[in-house]
């Protein structure tokens, strides 16, 4: 039922989004696709971080891995297929749109819109179901996704033991689920759209940049216990993780204020988790010690 219900949303998302690249691109106007005005530094870093919201994504695809047939062989692909599929729909819509509309910025719903032009009315109607399938799709990922990695922490002892529980009955960690259902309803509805997406870039970057770190600092450990040699290695040695990380840093570096604290405030939100786990952890240790002690 999950799986159907998953492939439906997809359907309702991608073929909105086919319909408006193949029709609009005959509607094209070569005369709205001119070179930008100046760009501030600020307007460039903005951009930027909507770019990473837009574009990105493709990391929870290795989420739920533990449940694929074979992830070691398809969860690369999956990867590299999703940064590619994503990049030429992004791509090509945004083309479309900005060719199509004559003041692409004056504009709040430039896909309504521009299918309104060449196609009229039920273009604008099919935009509109597809986003709001999209939207919907977006947070019951999300959801999915989020929970299990919370899920994940706990069971780790990184967050605390509440946030591993199991449902009896329904086999899922429902405590994550709920927790991260109610933290997103909080944010949509008292949050701007522009905002939450700036500060989920960040979380990514933040993200993006603690893995760049990582690969530099695991290459020089050898594997042992259940960790076996990696089946893939980016090539061109330390350059990729480096550059990558000097992209992150300049576009963390170009985050607003306002953008700056969300982020924080999130990371120190995560830290406190984090030392509750840590210290009921060791507080547990220390319990059992103390009763074999007696």
């Amino acid at each position: 039922m999950v799986q159907a219900h998953d492939g439906l949303a997809l359907v309702g998302k991608l073929v909105p989004l086919a319909v408006f690249i193949i029709v609009g691109i005959w509607y094209i106007d070569p005369a709205n696709l001119t070179a930008l005005p100046p760009v501030s530094r600020e307007d460039g870093a903005a951009a930027a971080i909507l770019l990473i919201f837009a574009y990105g994504g493709y990391e929870v695809t290795g989420v739920l891995a533990g449940e694929a047939a074979n992830p070691r062989r398809d969860v690369p692909f999956a990867f590299v297929a999703t940064l590619i599929i994503v990049a030429i729909v992004m791509s090509l819509t945004s083309v479309v749109a900005t060719g199509v509309l004559p003041n692409l910025a004056a504009t709040k719903t430039p896909l309504a819109d521009g299918a309104a032009i060449f196609i009229g009315a039920i273009g604008a109607l099919m935009i509109s179901v597809g986003s709001a399938l999209s939207m919907t799709g977006n947070n019951m990922g999300q959801i999915l996704n989020g929970s299990r990695t919370i899920f994940a922490l706990a069971e780790n002892g990184d967050l605390p033991r509440w946030f591993a529980y199991v449902h009896p009955k329904y086999q899922t960690p429902s405590n994550a689920v709920l927790f991260t259902a109610i933290v997103a309803l909080t944010l949509a509805l008292t949050g701007s759209f522009v905002t939450l997406a700036a500060v989920s870039a960040i979380a990514r970057l933040v993200m993006y940049l603690a893995v760049c770190i990582s690969t530099l600092v695991l290459r020089g450990r050898q594997p042992g216990g259940d960790v076996g040699a990696a089946k893939f290695t980016v090539p061109l040695g330390p350059l990729i993780p480096v550059l990558a990380s000097i992209v992150a840093l300049g576009i963390l570096a170009g985050a607003t204020p306002q953008q700056r604290n969300a982020g924080l405030y999130a990371l120190a939100a995560g830290a406190v988790l984090y030392l509750i786990a840590i210290n009921t952890s060791h507080g547990n240790t220390e319990t059992r010690k103390h009763g074999n002690d007696v």
